[in-house]
Parts: C-alpha cells; structure tokens; sequence
C-alpha cells in the first residue's frame, strides 16, 4: 500500500477477514457441519432406497431449506494506541464459501471497518478476499479512505531512541488489487497492483524541540506500482491453526512510469509454522522480513510494531529501510470459548544490511493475552493483548489470531 500507515490501520481493522493480515491462512474444507449434513442427508437416501420405500421420504430431506451459508462476525473494537489515541473501531465480517457446492476451496472473506479516535484520526476500509473454481483462483481487493493523526520521530534507530517527534495528519485513500492462480504445490502466484494518493500537513503543538520537517510535508503524493505475490497455505483452519504453514512473498514496485511521484520497491516476506502440543494447546512461530530499496518516503520504509510484528511497540517509531522480526506463542483453548496466550519475540529496524545482528539495535518484546471464540463455525477469536517492549508497554484488541 503506498502509505505503511494506512496499511496498518487495514489490517488492524480488518483483521477479522484477513488475520492484518493484515496476512490469511487457508482452510482447506468447508466447516464439519456442512460436510455432515450431506453425509446425513446421503445416508438417509441410501437407507430408504435399501428399505423400499418410495423415495418420499428422501425427496422431503432434500427438498429441505439448506442451512446458512456462511457466517457474520461483528465486533466494536475499542482501541488504545499511543499512535493513534483512544477510540473503537467497528469490524462487520462475513466468512462464506463462494459457491455453495465448491469443498475445495477454503472460504472467502468480506468485510469493512471504521475508525474513530480521540486524537481526530478517522477511517473507512473495505476488503474482499475471494477463493473460486476449487481452489484455483484467488481474487483480493481492498480500499482504504481517512485521515490518520499521528507523531513522526524520524527514520532510524538513533531518531527512535531520541524520542522526538513531529505532529502529523496525512489525509489520502488508497486501493489495492491482486488476482492469484495455483500454479502447483498449493502455491498461488500472481500480479497486484497498488494506486493512492496522500496529503500531509503538520499539526499544531506547542513542543519546538521535534524532528527535522520530511520533504513531502505540505505537498499532495500519488504513488502507484505494479507487483508480484507468492503464497502458500497448508493449515486446515485459516482463522484457527493447529498446524501446517504459512508462506507469502510480496514485492511492490512503485515507478514514476506509472504515474508515482517516487520509484522505489518494496519486498515483505512471512512464514508462519503451526504444531500441536494437544487437543487445546498450540505453538505458534512467526518470522517476517521487510526490505525497502529506491527513494521512498517516510511512510512507505519498514515500520517495526505495525502489524503485530512486534507487540509491545508504537507503530511508526521504529522506522528504517530494512527490518526482521521472529516471535513464538503458546496458545491455550478454554471452557465456555475462552483461550490464553503468551508470546515473545525479538526484531529489529537497520538501514542496511552491514549494521544487521547488532545487540544494541535488537528490539525484543513480549507478553499475553486472552481471548474469546465469536465464530464456532470458523473458529474465529476475539483477541485482547498486553505486551512490554524495550521502553513501552502496549494494549491492543482484534479479531483473528496474531499471526
């Protein structure tokens, strides 16, 4: 997305469809209760057949209204980010599968979000993820609209420790497409692309010792580009893996060509791997790398705390061209839908790949949470999460697991 910041408030509010996913994880088959009303219905068939009856009976089964398509998550998400103020943002979700005769696919997702905080930052977004043709095809598209107010504290690890920081409103929209096919191995490859523009302006403040003004203050940005994703998904249960992996390589390249004010790349790679421990527990493992190359703007470098990579960290702190970051989380299922979790994990923000590995420059995090089932079909959670990172401690609530 051109704008990371936009990017992040997506998949904050819309993880319910995507996990921010604001990244997906694949469910192989339609839910246990669709699969066993068919079985049910078939053996009650075969069963008046063998006891000769006139099919009536089968013919009433069948006639029979078929049960809900899919499934609605609904969930007014407070919110309490030091980037963003205290606020709610309101996710609407609907998990279905596209055709209704089609046990292949994993299901599709569409949903929209709001966003409204105290701090004026306000947002509308709407996404559609969309499997077809048993598994074949994969369509996504999402559209993003608002205006976010939140403090720069310029690119780097030094400027992050500094603590200084720079009001700023950045007001835009910005769509992205991306059609996928599997192309083997449950491997989906394909094209995307990425249009939108922004504006940003200081915000009044009374504080004169902030960062250097970026160079795009003040002025209207369009940015544009063309890009490539691969991504594999093996986990029975894209809302609630218990096992399998995920795989998912993207890269954006943003040209004047196309009509962007800047020409840069951006690659973001994630693996996801899942083990059962027991029926109720489960590990969770999670590495993601960010590279950025070219000359981007601010918002458009690798943000370490946004999309929980990590928990424990303001969003848009740590800004640099080059980020890593690997967590693990023991995921526990209770009585009456409610879970616990802990995780930690360690990362770190470098503008280039000499100053990688350093103990100085690693940023770690760590901490828990709960949560409580909203869909027993899906088995989609509602997740509320404490975290400590190296000098701050984060609150935050979704739909979807973390990763």
């Amino acid at each position: 997305m051109p704008s990371t910041v936009f990017r992040w408030i997506l998949w904050a509010g819309l993880s319910a469809c995507i996990s921010p996913v604001g990244v997906a994880r694949a469910q192989e088959n339609l839910p246990e209760s669709t699969g066993s009303l068919s079985n049910s219905q078939s053996t009650k068939t075969q069963q008046s057949e063998t006891n000769g009856s006139s099919g009536t009976e089968g013919e009433s089964e069948q006639g029979k209204p078929p049960g809900p398509r899919g499934s609605f998550v609904i969930a007014p998400l407070p919110i309490s980010s030091p980037a963003l103020g205290t606020g709610i943002i309101p996710v609407v979700g609907y998990i279905f599968p596209f055709h209704r005769n089609d046990t292949v696919s994993p299901p599709s997702v569409v949903g929209m979000a709001g966003l409204a905080t105290n701090n004026g930052s306000r947002g509308f977004a709407a996404y559609a993820d969309l499997y077809m043709k048993e598994k074949t095809y994969r369509v996504s598209a999402a559209y993003v609209r608002g205006t976010l107010n939140y403090d720069l504290y310029g690119v780097g690890l030094i400027a992050a420790n500094a603590g200084l920081k720079l009001p700023l409103s950045q007001s835009g929209q910005v769509l992205r497409a991306e059609a996928l096919r599997r192309v083997g191995w449950d491997f989906f490859l394909g094209l995307r692309f990425w249009t939108g523009s922004s504006d940003i302006v200081k915000r009044p403040t009374s504080d004169t010792s902030t960062v250097t003004d970026p160079p795009d203050l003040g002025l209207h940005t369009a940015l544009r580009a063309l890009g490539l994703r691969l991504n594999r998904e093996t986990a029975a249960n894209r809302f609630h893996p218990t096992s399998g992996t995920l795989l998912d390589f993207t890269s954006d390249f943003f040209s004047q060509s196309l009509g962007s004010k800047y020409t840069f790349q951006s690659y973001r790679f994630t693996f996801n791997k899942y083990g059962s421990i027991s029926e109720k527990q489960v590990l969770a493992y999670n590495v993601f790398v960010c590279g950025t190359g070219g000359t981007p703007p601010f918002y458009a470098n690798c943000i370490y705390g946004a999309n929980n990579e990590l928990r424990g960290y303001t969003a848009g702190r740590y800004i640099d061209r080059y980020m890593f970051a690997t967590q693990l989380e023991y995921r526990l299922s209770l009585p009456k839908r409610f879970g616990l979790v802990g995780f930690g994990g360690i990362g770190e923000v470098v503008p280039g790949a000499s100053q990688a590995f350093r103990a100085n420059h690693l940023l770690p995090g760590g901490g828990g949470g709960v949560r409580f089932q909203l869909s027993k079909t899906y088995r989609v959670n509602m997740r509320a999460d404490f975290a400590r990172g190296k000098d701050t401690w984060t609150w935050s609530m979704g739909v979807g697991e973390a990763f």
